[in-house]
């Protein structure tokens, strides 16, 4: 449990928080929301200990153990990433160390009956008792899973740190948090470096973590599925909701609607009371009454509303100008960085005012396609855009591409043209940056105030494609919000790439997956394909079932034959036939066995003795390898059984 009490603390003169005091509970899974700088982040740098408020104090309950993510992180680290993640382990591998240590001093030792060598024994006992109570038995492949549930191939495991990106190094922090399973963990925007099965793989690990959770994140969806308290900061102060985002918002509203109501009767009360008291004070056959009302006034417990920032974004696109009804046309398109193949023989169309989600894992090439299309990146194959099509892009890395000595106002004022050069300071007020605000340098920017001026710029140019690559990172939740109602609006043709499940509902029409450098559609709405690839596995098993149809023999082709030529292929391809049968029953009987696994695995607490066990975890491997053998065989008998049904029609 941690207590904070009465916490202050100031920057610049400013309050960022007054007086704030609550408790986080052993089992609490706490959202902080509010505005860009509200001091979300500065209160979990606090928790954490990484900051000392001005006034106050933070009191943790014994053994209380902390694991803290912040939004970003320079790391530098030669060890390959599974040798990274082990240095989560660091305490439980030195006590091992000193484990082992000890157990060949004693093997060496025959003074059996001595105080020395008794002592040994007890040290080495405390010791195995402390690792087994750490969760010391199946480090690496503990370590494996995690990793792998956050999206790392087990080929990537023996890579090294270097050759990863940032958002994939963080992604190994968060596994070395995750795998010390501290008592209490503090998560500020983890899913901003995270794909949507990754969040779904996190979210899931949370359901069966023991500890506090206190998280910082604008992913609706993800605060939902996660959290069961909400804490809203807002001008100093923090208001305390023992429910999830979604639940709180409704509250919340209601909350203050109720102020309100109070607040106006209160103030029509008031009014009536003291044109009373105007109307007789001076009567002195009314004095009675009067000072009788004044002393009421007096006594009245004031009701007052609650101060909260209501500021908001306000903006709409610009109409789309007309375009052909084919807006983009992509034909076997590749794309390789050095030898590492990206994208391979890519077919997509884009027709005008389609609105198309592009999701999957990180690193599966959505970001390549979006600068391939909008951007100029060098590509292999066809790209055609439509008649009069223009495009605006967001890139990923859009704020990292302002030039931070330049104030907000020249950011805008060098690349607009025309009457809108006359519009600037109401396009940058409609984003929240007002009076002298216009004048401050971009470097002095936070990151939300930078992805807000990034979003200004789309505003300068009307266009008809728009190619949007995460652009709700940094936004607070009424920003994305409104920035979601700006794209239903949006006349012209939409590509967004986006993890946030909340943001992408409602928003598309289409879903195209990146998956082993290439593409696949569905229909509807980031849900609708989330529901269509769970069923991906069965199709694949059902896809397996299918192939014994085309086994069945041509009879006029056969005729062709000698008979002794068509007995030998029958017998062949029955002996075929009867390995890629034998082939699949073995895959199907191996996946089910895994899928049971999986069960346990997605509820570590009922099956915690079970799954920590190394013999699971070498079964579960052991599984695993065995199919991907089996697929492989399959597709060779598979191969053979091709190559013999085109010699028998030659």
């Amino acid at each position: 449990m941690i207590a904070v009490n009465q916490l202050s603390i100031h920057y610049t003169g400013n309050p960022v928080f007054e007086d704030v005091s609550f408790v986080i509970g052993d089992r609490d899974r706490i959202g902080l929301v509010g505005k860009n700088g509200a001091g979300k982040t500065t209160l979990l740098k606090i928790l954490s200990g990484l900051l000392t408020p001005d006034t106050g104090e933070i009191i943790y309950s014994q053994d209380t153990t902390i694991g803290y993510l912040p939004q970003e992180m320079v790391i530098t680290s030669d060890k390959t990433v599974l040798g990274e993640a082990m240095t989560a382990f660091d305490k439980i591998l030195s006590l091992q160390a000193e484990a082992d240590q000890l157990l060949g001093e004693i093997s060496s030792r025959e003074d059996y009956e001595s105080v020395e060598y008794n002592r040994l024994l007890h040290r080495l006992e405390e010791l195995n008792t402390h690792i087994h109570t750490l969760g010391g038995a199946n480090l690496e492949s503990d370590a494996a899973r995690v990793l792998n549930g956050l999206g790392f191939r087990n080929s990537d495991l023996h890579r090294s740190m270097n050759e990863f990106s940032s958002g994939w190094k963080m992604r190994v922090e968060l596994a070395k948090i995750l795998l010390q399973n501290p008592s209490v963990i503090l998560l500020d925007e983890p899913t901003n470096h995270l794909d949507i099965e990754a969040i779904a793989w996190l979210e899931e690990w949370i359901s069966g973590y023991r500890g506090a959770l206190v998280l910082v994140s604008h992913d609706r969806a993800f605060l939902d599925n996660v959290t069961n308290r909400t804490i809203e900061i807002s001008l100093g102060k923090i208001f305390d909701f023992k429910c999830s985002y979604s639940e709180y918002v409704v509250q919340r509203q209601e909350q203050l609607e109720q102020q309100m109501a109070a607040f106006e009767n209160q103030q029509r009360q008031i009014a009536q009371i003291e044109r009373f008291i105007e109307r007789f004070r001076y009567k002195a056959t009314k004095a009675r009454q009067v000072q009788s009302r004044i002393k009421m006034l007096e006594k009245m417990d004031k009701v007052e509303v609650e101060s909260f920032d209501r500021s908001a974004i306000a903006f709409r696109f610009p109409p789309a100008p007309h375009s052909g009804k084919v807006v983009l046309e992509i034909k076997s398109l590749s794309k390789s960085y050095g030898d590492f193949p990206v994208l391979q023989n890519i077919h997509f169309t884009l027709l005008k005012g389609e609105k198309v989600a592009f999701v999957g894992r990180n690193g599966e090439g959505k970001t390549t396609l979006a600068r391939i299309i909008a951007a100029g990146l060098d590509y292999e194959g066809i790209l055609n855009l439509g008649h009069n099509v223009s495009i605006g892009y967001y890139a990923q890395n859009q704020t990292d591409l302002l030039d931070l000595e330049k104030t907000v106002f020249e950011t805008l004022d060098e690349i607009a043209r025309g009457e809108v050069r006359t519009r600037l300071k109401a396009i940058l007020g409609a984003f929240l940056f007002r009076g002298e605000d216009i004048d401050k340098k971009v470097k002095v920017l936070s990151g939300g105030e930078k992805a807000r001026l990034a979003l200004a710029r789309l505003l300068l140019e009307p266009v008809n494609l728009l190619v949007l690559d995460e652009p709700t990172n940094h936004l607070d939740m009424l920003s994305k919000d409104i920035l979601k109602t700006a794209l239903l609006d949006y006349s012209g043709a939409l590509i967004i790439v986006s993890h946030d499940r909340d943001f992408l509902q409602g928003l598309t029409t289409r879903v195209v997956e990146f998956r082993d450098r290439s593409i696949k559609e569905y229909l509807g709405d980031v849900y609708d394909f989330l529901e269509a690839r769970k069923l991906t596995s069965l199709q694949e098993l059902e896809k397996l079932r299918d192939s014994r149809r085309v086994r069945e023999m041509d009879d006029q082709a056969l005729g062709k034959l000698s008979y002794e030529k068509k007995k030998a292929f029958e017998r062949e391809k029955r002996k075929i036939a009867a390995q890629i049968s034998k082939c699949e029953e073995s895959i199907e009987k191996a996946e089910q066995e895994i899928a049971a696994m999986d069960q346990k695995l997605a509820a570590p607490q009922q099956y915690q003795d079970v799954i920590t066990s190394k013999d699971f975890f070498d079964r579960y491997n052991y599984l695993k390898n065995k199919v991907n053998h089996l697929l492989e065989e399959w597709e060779q008998l598979h191969a053979a059984l091709e190559q013999l049904e085109a010699s028998e029609s030659a």
